[in-house]
């Protein structure tokens, strides 16, 4: 579905956070367009509305959506992302065991025995929203977020692992730390997790951190 959103957006519906992705990715190797934006569900284009109508903007969109887009491909390689869970790491995963009946130790097992995708980048730099999370961890956002969540901190909510790349206030469960370093300043790919990427969690002791 595509919706008129602004003088000069237009919001591009899709069925999946990797449609957004191959998408968006699309779009911008055409060069045609101020910003190209992928969410979760949808796609949003900024256009120069003073260079060109609205309406030659939605033809050209329509076009593209009716030939459709090659899907985006990463290899076979999955990112391992090393945690460690609960104690001054992980301080919400106490409040996560009590809300769904889980030990810590089942929490655990069930976040560390799947294969995950990156659906998308964004609310700060580099934060990875990850989709896949089984049922059993689905819990909403904290209540109260908190004014500072430290870097490589891992939390979830709503169906989603997020990942913080850079400290900043968040309202997710936070249940553990990963030593990681996400967000590397000056590096050619400052960020270590682009959408549509692969990534299998892993528990590590406190030494690792």
């Amino acid at each position: 579905m595509l919706t008129r959103c602004g003088d000069d957006l237009f919001t591009i519906s899709v069925a999946s956070p990797a449609d957004a992705q191959a998408l968006a990715a699309h779009l911008r190797r055409s060069g045609h367009w101020l910003e190209v934006i992928p969410g979760i569900d949808s796609v949003v284009v900024r256009f120069d509305a003073l260079q060109t109508p609205a309406e030659e903007v939605r033809t050209a969109l329509e076009s593209t959506l009716e030939k459709g887009v090659e899907p985006l491909y990463f290899g076979n390689e999955i990112i391992e992302i090393p945690v460690f869970y609960g104690g001054d790491e992980g301080p919400d995963l106490d409040a996560l065991c009590a809300t769904t009946g889980l030990t810590a130790g089942e929490v655990i097992e069930l976040h560390t025995s799947r294969e995950y995708t990156v659906d998308m980048i964004g609310f700060t730099p580099g934060f990875a929203f990850v989709g896949g999370l089984d049922d059993r961890l689905r819990v909403p956002r904290r209540k109260e977020p908190r004014q500072r969540v430290e870097s490589g901190s891992v939390g979830i909510a709503d169906g989603r692992t997020g990942l913080y790349a850079m400290a900043s206030p968040g309202g997710w469960s936070i249940i553990g730390r990963t030593p990681l370093q996400l967000f590397v300043p000056g590096a050619d790919e400052p960020f270590v997790l682009r959408a549509g990427m692969r990534v299998r969690f892993r528990a590590v002791e406190a030494d690792e951190l």
